[in-house]
């Protein structure tokens, strides 16, 4: 009787978990099989499932268009720069943190942690954007965002389990504090580095209130911004204004397309680190 319970519970948790996989992956799917189908077939069918005649066009469309490339570089810049720079001043600052011998260190944490628990708001954020004179800048983009407090003590806690006798070692050897820190310490946080560089490279990838906020000039639109108001433009004009002389594929399709290009980059960066990225959080979590 057990046995039969745990393979009805085996068969109907199976059932529930492949469910909720189809409904995860069919609008993932759609939207693949949608950017690749035939305009006048699409047209002619309510649904396409599987299209009966592939074509390229829209791809071809968006790919030779000046604004949309541009805005994949703008993307590609805050996603690449972003991500090392906010690396870079976490790591640093989760280091100090971890060192016992660091004056102050309490006092730090506490303002760290008071950041994470009041939000100063959209609007002084705003103001304060403008008047440091970032307004339709790229680094007004980067530099609010370069480290999260939940990441700086997430990092410290990864840092605390690192054994101060190689700092030790190092010391004795002529290197100081941030010697210590690039040649010792930062290759022994691969994990932690891979974890966090992938949630900051998806956070800069997908950029798009910031850059609502603060940048004008259509042309330092983040690929985020530029898609969204294709979404939004029924007569795909944002890109047509762009381009005038040439015929956009219908705007269905375009903006199928514009999806699959935008989420293509995080999918094929995030094998690379899996095996990276599990251990980092895992290694946070518990130590933490």
């Amino acid at each position: 009787m057990t046995r039969i319970g745990d393979r009805l519970f085996q068969t109907v948790n199976s059932g529930l978990l492949g469910l909720i996989a189809v409904a995860t992956l069919f609008p993932l799917y759609y939207v693949f099989i949608v950017s690749f189908t035939d305009p006048a077939e699409f047209v002619r069918k309510s649904i396409v499932l599987l299209p009966e005649k592939w074509t390229l066009d829209a791809y071809r469309y968006l790919m030779l268009n000046g604004s949309f490339i541009h805005s994949v570089g703008v993307s590609a810049f805050l996603a690449v720069v972003g991500t090392a720079c906010s690396l870079t001043v976490t790591s640093a600052l989760a280091y100090a943190l971890s060192r016992k011998r660091l004056k102050g260190r309490r006092l730090f944490t506490l303002l760290i942690l008071f950041t994470i628990l009041f939000n100063p708001g959209i609007i002084p954020n705003y103001l304060l954007v403008r008047d440091l004179g970032l307004i339709d800048s790229i680094w007004s983009l980067i530099l609010p965002a370069l480290s999260s407090g939940w990441y700086v003590i997430l990092m410290r806690s990864f840092f605390d389990h690192i054994p101060t006798g190689l700092e030790e070692a190092a010391a004795i050897d002529g290197c100081n504090d941030i010697i210590a820190w690039v040649r010792i310490i930062l290759p022994l946080s691969m994990p932690a580095l891979a974890a966090f560089g992938l949630f900051f490279a998806v956070e800069y990838w997908n950029v798009y209130f910031n850059a609502l906020l603060y940048i004008n000039d259509f042309h330092k639109w983040p690929i985020q911004l530029l898609l969204q108001n294709i979404l939004n433009d029924s007569a795909g004009s944002s890109l047509a204004e762009a381009d005038p002389l040439r015929q956009p594929p219908p705007t269905q399709t375009l903006k199928m397309t514009a999806v699959v290009i935008t989420t293509l980059p995080i999918l094929f960066v995030y094998p690379f680190l899996q095996k990276h990225f599990a251990k980092g959080v895992m290694l946070g979590s518990v130590k933490g």
